[in-house]
């Protein structure tokens, strides 16, 4: 009896999901053979290999990561059958465009769901994701967290992934002091994630392998706490899912990938930042909540920001810093800290694009909705560097830092600078700590 033949992957990815999807679904599955994972989103993440020690007993010489570019020679050169899309923050459009690419090369194209990826844990899961990056998972994620500890709960954050270096030092981590951070070699990306829970005692967990990752979790927590990346749905099964909404791009909760699962499976919809977003797009967002997801308890949230020395912002030239990602795929033109210096006075901000040095004038290339705003980009030691230099160049008085982590700890500036910080604060009725009691209620054992 002849062998069966086995179906040919590729996996499309940018360094997290993909990973995730092939060791949960495609692993120690002899029907399947992935013969490649592509890469795009992240600079420099293609030209490496998926590592033996990771991809399994099937693998022994691990799995290709190649150029998300090069994708129909990759479908024709290794006779793939199917394309398994796994990254996020996309729009609807965007997936169909590449969909189409797969389907011309003549191979089938596959979006796995997550009955089909999710890992049930032992201990409760509170999941918090968005519908786009910069909606404000990160502050919803500490107020939880906040609560909960007021409680006097155990919690332990699991993050999304962001294994941007060697793979096989990354199978599992484990952040509880700065010193970790350094250790790991964490880039800005990581550290912006990892610092409010140390700063908070809390310990976080981050890596490749989130099967290992959750079971050494679970040994130290009353309550897992899943910290979404993107607008990825968890990879974790959760016992209450929150997502967070952003007014400032009505819309969009349904029209990205894969956002729009995150908002029609939520439990509680956090409508975030309505303080400065306008009331059509407010009303667009509840319409949108009416229409997909009407069971969903909704609560109502702004993210008031805090100023270090807001005095050194006054009459000033300022450079403003913001989150990556939220910036570029998250496809913003401004964050916390150009609101702060309008809110506090600046005379000028200034445009950073004449002083970008490196990989910062590709991204700026890449993202040409950004103008006279500085992405936090900080995908490695290169990048780092090339951050600081294009801002000790830039010719401002003061560095507005909307950026989650204290960029003064990992480059030395040759300027003033300060840092905003913004929290999310509730208005109104329900608030989290309600849903929050009713959830522990049910889901946590009384010791």
């Amino acid at each position: 009896m002849a062998e069966k033949k086995k179906t040919r992957v590729v996996i499309l990815g940018a360094a997290g999901r993909d990973f995730h999807n092939f060791n949960t679904f495609f692993r120690d599955n002899p029907d399947y053979e992935v013969v490649a994972f592509t890469a795009t989103q992240i600079p420099d993440i293609e030209g490496r290999v998926y590592p033996p020690e990771l991809a399994g007993e099937l693998y022994p010489e691990g799995i290709p990561i190649l150029s998300e570019d090069d994708l129909e020679k990759i479908i024709k050169e290794k006779n793939v059958d199917v394309a398994v899309f796994a990254y996020s923050d996309v729009s609807h459009e965007y997936v169909m465009h590449l969909a189409s690419r797969v389907h011309a090369a003549g191979a089938d194209f596959w979006l796995l769901g997550p009955e089909s990826t999710m890992i049930k844990s032992t201990k409760p899961v509170i999941a918090v994701t968005a519908v786009r990056t910069g909606s404000g998972k990160s502050q919803t994620s500490r107020k939880v967290v906040q609560i909960l500890q007021e409680m006097g709960y155990r919690v332990v954050a699991i993050r999304h992934p962001m294994p941007y270096g060697d793979l096989r030092k990354q199978v599992v981590q484990r952040f509880a002091t700065y010193e970790d951070l350094d250790k790991h070699e964490c880039t800005i990306e990581e550290r912006e994630e990892y610092e409010p829970y140390i700063d908070r005692g809390l310990v976080v967990y981050a890596g490749v392998d989130y099967e290992k990752i959750l079971r050494e979790a679970e040994k130290e927590a009353d309550i897992i706490l899943w910290d979404g990346g993107n607008n990825d749905f968890p990879f974790y099964k959760p016992d209450l899912w929150i997502v967070v909404v952003d007014p400032h791009r009505p819309g969009h909760e349904l029209k990205y990938h894969p956002g729009e699962t995150n908002f029609r499976a939520a439990d509680v919809i956090i409508i975030n930042k309505m303080e400065t977003a306008s009331p059509e797009g407010i009303q667009k967002v509840r319409e949108s909540i009416e229409k997909a997801n009407p069971n969903a308890i909704v609560i109502e949230g702004a993210s008031p920001i805090f100023v270090d020395n807001p005095e050194l912002i006054k009459g000033k030239r300022v450079l403003v810093v913001e989150d990556g990602p939220t910036l570029t795929h998250g496809g913003m033109t401004y964050g916390a800290g150009y609101v702060a210096a309008k809110k506090f006075g600046a005379a000028e901000i200034i445009d950073p694009r004449p002083y970008a040095v490196g990989s910062i004038i590709d991204t700026y290339k890449k993202y040409s909705h950004l103008s006279n705003i500085l992405p936090a980009m900080g995908y490695g030691e290169k990048q780092i560097k090339e951050l600081e230099e294009t801002i000790n160049k830039a010719d401002a008085d003061v560095v507005i830092m909307g950026t989650p982590i204290d960029l003064r700890r990992v480059m030395k500036l040759n300027k003033p600078s300060v840092r905003v910080r913004y929290e999310l604060e509730e208005i109104g009725q329900p608030k989290l700590k309600d849903v929050l009691k009713e959830f522990v209620e049910k889901h946590v054992k009384k010791e």
